[in-house]
């Protein structure tokens, strides 16, 4: 029996026989832009998704983390490996990933702390790679609570920029505000597939 697929190929082939080869396809893509101040377009674009930014400096980030803390009262947070001691403020249960936490551990904690690998300022999107400070995945995938250290030398403008920054073999999370999404009738959910809610400290 004949294979109606390749049948179809067969007679479009035949068909675009006599037609000219089609050109090159011009590759020479942007890679970057300029932009007055990224830190500045990371923030707006980061708060556009409803996500809490607070810019603070690197001498006030224990002292910014405990702050978004105290205002969210989280029940625990989870401190991935490679966290920052200083970033273990007092006030709150803090557990750690080692051994790794069960994923009804990862529910009922109250929300996890971590860095970021990247930044990018166009999409106001934070990439996690699972390096130190970040965690596995189901870290920030399973909790209701996402506190998010981005330092300033860590945004950079485009997507293709942040592509070259990452080791594309890693496990890696793009984070573009809190997990949300809409129905038929475009009422927004947040929390379906990700934290309900995301702060972000930006240092520098």
């Amino acid at each position: 029996m004949a294979d109606p697929r390749a049948e179809i190929l067969a007679r479009v082939r035949t068909a675009l026989r006599d037609r000219p080869e089609p050109g090159p396809v011009p590759r020479e893509y942007a890679t970057t832009r300029e932009y007055p101040d990224v830190v500045e377009l990371a923030a707006e674009r980061i708060a556009d998704y409803r996500a809490e930014v607070r810019r603070v400096d690197e001498d006030g980030l224990p002292a910014a983390i405990a702050e978004a803390l105290r205002q969210r009262a989280p029940r625990s947070m989870i401190a991935p490996p490679g966290l920052p001691r200083d970033w273990h403020v007092d006030g709150v249960e803090w557990l750690t990933d080692e051994p790794p936490l069960t994923v009804d551990e990862l529910d009922a904690a109250g929300g996890v702390l971590t860095g970021c690998a990247v930044t990018i300022a166009e999409t106001g999107t934070i990439v996690l790679d699972a390096g130190p400070g970040q965690g596995r995945r189901a870290l920030t995938l399973v909790p209701d609570y996402h506190l998010c250290v981005v330092r300033a030398r860590q945004i950079v403008a485009t997507v293709p920029e942040a592509l070259a920054r990452l080791t594309l073999d890693r496990p890696l999370t793009f984070v573009s505000g809190p997990s949300a999404t809409s129905d038929i009738e475009l009422d927004r959910v947040e929390g379906v597939h990700g934290p309900r809610t995301l702060d972000v400290l930006l240092v520098g």
